[in-house]
């Protein structure tokens, strides 16, 4: 077969995503081997490919395969969330562009438009994966929403409600007012930004007078309904007991005492408005106030505010603003540094609203939770993540899970009658029944029943994923969830370690009384060469199927993974997989060099060759316990660049120039077919990382079976290795590298052959045909005496010499001596400094101890060598 000059990497991916699909090999079922599975985080239905899901992606495929190739039943379980914030908006806004209102359709009419948009837009990020390379069990793939998936949640939600932990009541939440619906407190974003502190003077009943209160919020005056100063506050003692008029509404309020009040934050007096301020809240359960509510649920102004009805909160603002100036209540303004909540989802800023919710108790369902987390049986990578987690566990409030929108999981809970009375069932039959019994009244019908308006929160959905997916709430004993679960690793980001993970690991136990997965594995942010995160927002992004299209999916799988240690984020740009496309350039044109080879039946190895085979089998065998150490720890981009590096620089750069034939010359036959188990190997060991070019040179490489696949192949494994071996080489290597400085420093032609001499007490001859070779030397010699006019290079095996004749400039080897002995009397002294300090040297371990001593002898014996050599080159001039 004639094999291309140029990889051409979009007709190699299509060729085998399809060939694999149709193989089944994505494919797992329940069997003997040991199961590794990853369930991945569900991307929105609304949702396409951006950066942060490249990477997380390409790690999650590199852990399934390599899981895959080390004879484990790898499963990774695809799906999508059905996002109720997100989507809910995308219909409203196409629904709008049709001329259709929300407002004026009934709730199953919307539900049909929402279906119907799931269908044509939804799961497009899915499809888009594939084009990664991602090896998921599509045939698994699950929505948040299939009947399977929802009969699950309101399943849990029943059972938590019957053990007390779900209730309803009127609450403090955060109030999104263009989603309408309240979001959780892990869904608010805080962000520092620039305000104003409004002085505004209150007045004072019976009284000329007035007090005067400090707000960055100015339209929430409408809602004051008292005025609040410290009890030790003499500033304000003669206020005690009086009222003061609220401006604009002249509604009469009491002053309160409330050690709450901080006396040095403005003018020491608080206005307080329960309705709109969590402290505020608090305040007014404790001293009984009124709570005035004005704003509707966009966030304009009801017909409580009594003034500016109609109006947008911050429209409102103004006109407050302008009010109280023409009223001369307005006595000053400065400004003011805040931190203000935004809605994660549409970055509207939240109202805090006293709202009827529902609510999850979390404390008792935390405690596994976090136990579990600190003692390592869940593992955060990095580690460093541990502490957050604590915090945020150990101070976890109750969950608000409804949502006041139509798409999601409807709130399992059916009012009686038009009272607030209320049964929670699975079913409109089921709460039939209960209603009936609690009522006492059998003739009730199913028009009696009104079901709660809201849906569940999209998290509470998802917190049952590693779970929901092996049908394990409805089916708890099924051969799936019996074999799968605990699940192996979660790759995820750190920002929804909280409301997403926490969540699930307490599901986890809560369900079925073991932790969810085994790892977790936090990314880092995909940023920016100046540090900003990849947003389409900031057009700092670029688009991953455009990089798919100029560098291929390997090539940006490398460059997504050179450099993204767990928990770090990775400035990215595009010279990055452009690094990646350049490896897979080397990897094919390296196959295509020993493809061209033609093996010489009965022709023997050269010695060349056979040191080669030998070296590089011992140094391939180090590099993969490297890897495998390297998987242990989770050090991704450590694995990736030990095997970028020992292909590029050590099979392609050392080890083909000592095995290749001279230019029309056969190769042995030996060594042909041990180049190509090598190769082999170094295949298998990059699959996980570059799934493509491995499988097309795989099958160019050799004969193969039908219907087989790298990925089916198993790993390389090492017991043991010859360092020693290993270390001669780098010897060797240290010799070659010098001769051909010295060829290029005194511009002697490659071509030109030279000899090498050796003066050393004991020299191991194993590698001299390789550095003749390398090194195109007519021979290498050992020699007693030093050799004048010669470039010369010392180590710590002896001098090595290559006798230059007229071409040896006496005073640049002096200069180039000198300077070398200055560099190693430094080395040395930083060694020294090292081992006299005591604190280093009883507490650094034996073997780096050893490491630094060697580093002292070998730099000592070098400076005596230099220090002679110096002085014999000055005692000729």
């Amino acid at each position: 077969m004639e094999i291309a000059a140029k990889y051409n990497p979009k007709q190699v991916e299509d060729k085998w995503y399809q060939y694999w699909l149709s193989k089944g090999f994505f494919r797992s079922e329940p069997d003997n081997r040991k199961p590794y599975t990853i369930v991945i985080p569900p991307p929105n239905v609304t949702g396409v490919l951006h950066m942060g899901h490249m990477l997380n992606n390409t790690i999650q495929d590199l852990l399934i395969r390599r899981a895959r190739m080390s004879g484990k039943n790898a499963l990774w379980v695809p799906g999508i969330d059905h996002a109720s914030i997100a989507t809910e908006a995308r219909v409203v806004a196409k629904l709008k562009s049709e001329g259709i209102e929300k407002k004026d359709i009934s709730r199953e009419e919307f539900l049909e438009h929402a279906w119907e948009w799931k269908r044509k837009h939804g799961g497009i990020i899915l499809e888009q994966l594939k084009k990664l390379g991602a090896s998921c069990d599509w045939d698994r793939t699950k929505f948040t929403m299939d009947e399977d998936m929802s009969e699950s949640v309101i399943r849990v939600f029943v059972d938590l409600f019957n053990k007390g932990l779900i209730y309803r009541g009127v609450r403090m939440v955060n109030w999104d007012p263009l989603a309408k619906t309240a979001v959780s407190d892990e869904e608010v974003i805080y962000r520092e930004v620039r305000s104003i502190l409004y002085y505004v003077n209150y007045p004072v009943d019976g009284e000329n007078t007035f007090i005067t209160i400090a707000t960055t919020r100015p339209e929430t005056i409408l809602g004051d309904t008292a005025v609040c100063i410290h009890p030790r506050d003499e500033r304000y003692h003669h206020l005690i007991g009086k009222k003061v008029y609220v401006p604009l509404v002249n509604r009469l309020v009491p002053i309160i005492e409330d050690e709450y009040v901080d006396m040095e934050f403005g003018t020491g007096c608080l206005k307080i408005t329960p309705a709109h301020d969590i402290n505020d809240y608090e305040l007014g359960i404790k001293h009984n106030l009124e709570s005035i509510d004005i704003f509707n649920d966009d966030g304009t102004l009801n017909e409580k505010a009594m003034v500016f009805v109609g109006r947008d909160r911050f429209k409102a603002r103004e006109l407050v603003i302008k009010q109280l100036r023409k009223e001369d209540l307005l006595l000053k303004q400065e400004d003011y540094i805040n931190k203000i909540g935004y809605s994660e989802r549409t970055d509207a800023v939240i109202e805090p609203r006293l709202s009827m919710q529902w609510f999850m108790k979390m404390q008792a369902l935390g405690k596994p939770a976090l136990d579990n987390v600190m003692n390592d049986s869940i593992k955060l990578i990095p580690a460093k993540f541990k502490n957050t987690y604590r915090y945020w566990m150990e101070n976890i409030k109750d969950w608000c899970i409804s949502r006041q929108l139509w798409w999601g999981h409807r709130i399992p809970a059916y009012y009686i009658g038009e009272t607030n009375e209320f049964v929670v069932a699975e079913t409109a039959e089921k709460a039939l029944e209960l209603a009936r019994q609690k009522t006492g009244r059998p003739e009730l019908k199913p028009e009696d029943l009104k079901q709660d308006e809201d849906v569940l929160d999209t998290w509470f959905s998802s917190w049952l994923w590693p779970v929901s997916v092996f049908d394990g709430i409805r089916n708890p004993d099924n051969p799936d969830i019996a074999y799968y679960y605990p699940t192996d690793d979660l790759i995820t980001a750190p920002e929804i370690l909280f409301f997403w993970v926490a969540r699930m690991i307490m599901a986890g136990y809560e369900y079925r009384g073991d932790k969810p997965f085994k790892n977790v594995y936090l990314t880092g942010i995909v940023r920016d060469n100046t540090r900003r995160k990849m947003s389409k927002s900031l057009g700092n992004s670029p688009d991953p199927l455009q990089l798919i299209e100029k560098y291929g999916a390997d090539g940006v799988r490398v460059g997504m993974l050179l450099c993204s240690p767990a928990g770090n984020d990775l400035l990215f740009d595009e010279s990055l997989p452009e690094q990646g496309r350049n490896f897979a350039n080397k990897i094919w044109n390296a196959f295509r060099l020993v493809n061209s080879w033609k093996a010489e039946p009965g022709l023997l190895p050269s010695e060349a060759a056979r040191i080669g085979v030998n070296w590089f089998n011992e140094r391939l065998k180090q590099a993969i316990a490297e890897i495998e150490e390297d998987f242990e720890q989770y050090r991704i981009s450590e694995a990736l660049m030990t095997v970028y590096k020992l292909f590029w620089d050590e099979f392609a750069s050392w080890y083909l120039e000592i095995i290749k034939p001279s230019p029309g010359q056969p190769i042995d036959d030996h060594t042909l077919k041990a180049t190509k188990g090598i190769f082999e190997s170094l295949l298998k060991m990059l699959h996980p990382f570059m799934p493509f070019i491995t499988e097309e040179i795989w099958h160019l490489l050799g004969e193969r079976p039908a219907n087989c696949s790298i990925m089916n192949e198993k790993n390389p494994v090492v017991i043991t290795y010859d360092n020693e071996k290993i270390r001669e080489f780098e010897v060797a290597r240290e010799i070659v590298a010098f001769i051909r400085n010295t060829r290029s420093e005194k511009q002697i032609s490659p071509k030109e052959k030279l000899a090498l001499c050796i003066k050393a007490s004991a020299w191991d001859d194993d590698f001299d045909a390789a550095i003749i070779k390398l090194g195109n030397l007519t021979e290498i010699k050992q020699v007693e005496d030093k050799i004048e006019s010669a470039a010369r290079f010392i180590n710590r095996y002896g001098e090595f010499y290559i006798p230059l004749g007229d071409l040896h400039d006496q005073e640049e080897e002096l200069r180039k001596l000198e300077k070398e002995l200055d560099y190693m009397k430094g080395f040395l002294n930083s060694v020294m400094k090292k081992l006299s300090n005591e604190k280093f040297v009883s507490h650094a371990p034996e073997k780096v101890l050893k490491i630094e001593l060697k580093k002292k002898d070998d730099a000592e014996a070098k400076i005596k060598s230099l220090e002679e050599h110096i002085a014999n080159l000055k005692k000729r001039k």
